[in-house]
């Protein structure tokens, strides 16, 4: 077995949908899409005896601002069916080659293994990983497995949710696959007015259009509308066995229609043509708890039956002692800062119609190198993780 940078596409695609652990943002086309000038993706492999592939890792690295550092980062990987065989060693060893000529103080990881396979916590504690309750990817996700015929399909729903689907039907709303500019300038338009409704993060169109070129045939945009007037659409994406439900977008106007039922109900079609036998609805509450921030998208999504999938925490290995212990301190403070912005916000909105300017905050030259690294772990977050764990918001129906 030997480790190395994959470059051929098709083989990296092939092993990711096969494989037990296929996600969609360890395909090559992932990387490709968060490549930019200060980002680099690391699609690395195993090749085994028959000179197949046997695992890999997607690693996005994040530069650092200021300093001469960088960390890598993993989302949904490593992609490997026997975490206890050689070539998992064998693919860290090579990680940690590359993290010394990129100066990565660290590789972060989230596989989208199930919590409870003890067999991947027990390698994972023996590589030296360290487990990181600061997520990138939210863990939990809905899952619906869309194999069984229609009938069965719809029998699994709850009652409303089947009769909102009609419903939408007999209110005039149609279903219609979106192409070319106009369409993308449509979805984008719905996307900015869930973001505004809702506050969630979204990229410039020029992301979502570079994504569906990326992925081609494999990807999706749905559009629901009524008499040419848009009302909602998703943006789906399939890959081996799985169809994921990526970006969502819903008007401010004629939700009584309930467009959005019927176009779950036409993305679950898109899907079973490809092949697929599971849609990914992707995020949910962490806790199933009435009150808990997206129980709102949770009660939609589950309303479609389903069950509930939790991947295993955020891992670390550390490669740098000093810069990591640094970067979870930071990383803690950056984090209660950031939670005590919000409380103020929403005290705010609930007090004062208007928003008040806030006094700037002092950075004294003592401050700078250090709040570096806690700055990186923000740019990640905006880099990569609002795609990964924002996009859940942005389903809202």
């Amino acid at each position: 077995m030997k480790a190395k940078i994959i470059t051929d596409r098709q083989q990296w695609n092939d092993f990711i949908a096969s494989s037990g652990g296929c996600n969609i943002t360890q395909t090559y086309e992932w990387g490709e899409l968060l490549a930019t000038n200060n980002r680099q993706a690391l699609p690395i492999g195993v090749i085994n005896a028959e000179g197949k592939l046997c695992a890999a890792i997607l690693i996005l690295i994040a530069r650092i601002s200021l300093l001469p550092f960088s960390y890598f980062y993993a989302p949904r990987g490593p992609v490997i069916d026997d975490p206890t065989g050689p070539a998992m060693d064998i693919l860290l060893a090579c990680v940690e080659a590359e993290a010394r000529k990129h100066h990565a103080f660290m590789l972060k990881i989230e596989p989208g293994i199930p919590e409870q396979d003890q067999a991947w916590q027990d390698a994972l504690k023996k590589a030296g990983f360290c487990t990181n309750p600061e997520a990138r990817h939210l863990r939990h996700e809905w899952v619906l497995d869309i194999r069984p015929e229609e009938a069965e399909l719809l029998a699994g729903m709850r009652k409303t949710w089947r009769y909102c689907i009609r419903l939408a039907s007999r209110r005039g709303v149609q279903v219609r696959s979106g192409q070319g500019r106009a369409d993308l300038d449509t979805f984008y338009q719905l996307l900015r007015t869930t973001s505004e409704r809702d506050h969630f993060f979204i990229y410039g169109k020029d992301f979502y259009a570079r994504l569906l070129a990326l992925y081609g045939e494999r990807a999706r945009l749905l559009i629901a509308e009524h008499e040419g007037k848009a009302l909602g659409a998703a943006l789906l994406i399939a890959h081996g066995r799985w169809c994921w439900y990526m970006y969502g977008a819903s008007s401010n106007e004629q939700r009584e229609r309930m467009p959005n039922h019927l176009l779950q109900w036409n993305a679950f079609q898109w899907a079973k043509q490809q092949g697929c036998w599971y849609y990914n609805f992707r995020g949910i509450p962490d806790q199933l708890k009435e009150g808990q921030p997206m129980w709102g998208v949770y009660v939609f999504k589950s309303g479609f039956g389903g069950y509930p999938m939790r991947a295993i925490e955020t891992h670390d290995l550390p490669y740098n002692i000093t810069i990591y212990q640094m970067y979870r301190t930071l990383l803690k403070m950056r984090s209660w800062y950031s939670s005590q912005k919000e409380l103020k916000r929403s005290t705010a909105i609930t007090d004062k119609p208007t928003k008040e300017r806030q006094p700037a905050e002092r950075v004294t030259p003592a401050h700078r190198q250090t709040t570096a690294i806690a700055d990186a772990s923000v740019e990640v977050q905006k880099e990569h993780a609002f795609i990964i764990n924002r996009t859940a918001h942005s389903q809202r129906p």
